[in-house]
């Protein structure tokens, strides 16, 4: 089990393959984000997008079944989320793109009200299959801390 006070600020890690469908980005853009340019290769083609792209609440949805993923493989004792900061949709995201994830701590505590649990702060940046960066923000977390027995 991966505990609080096994993380190191500082620590980066990759990890994570998502491969964006056609049809995952339709489904979730007619269910979410009915845009033009989420639904419509020719709505897409006239935008600045130049083809359909993947509405960037679908990629924040991929990134985050990356990171659960990658939590369960590591056995990490989350607690949640707090929410995040600093979101930023960097590039479009197409169908047929391979998204992939870096994290870096760069921040922790133990809570003061709650000391069964520390909060973290991490950079996160999705990137494609070409190492061009489509995603990033800062994630707040919250995990156990290693029990004292």
């Amino acid at each position: 089990m991966q505990y609080f006070e096994d993380l190191e600020i500082g620590r980066t890690h990759g990890f994570g393959r998502y491969e964006v469908t056609r049809e995952e980005v339709l489904d979730f853009a007619r269910r979410y984000d009915p845009q033009p340019f989420h639904l419509s290769d020719e709505a897409a083609a006239a935008t600045h997008f130049g083809r359909l792209a993947a509405s960037g609440w679908h990629t924040c949805a991929m990134t985050m079944a990356m990171l659960v993923e990658n939590m369960k493989a590591h056995e990490t004792a989350s607690l949640g989320s707090p929410g995040i900061d600093e979101l930023r949709w960097l590039k479009p995201v197409y169908p047929g793109d391979t998204l992939r994830c870096e994290s870096e701590v760069i921040e922790k505590r133990v809570s003061q009200s709650r000391p069964e649990m520390g909060i973290t702060k991490s950079r996160l940046t999705v990137f494609n299959q070409e190492d061009v960066a489509v995603l990033s923000m800062v994630s707040n977390g919250l995990i156990r801390t290693r029990p004292a027995d």
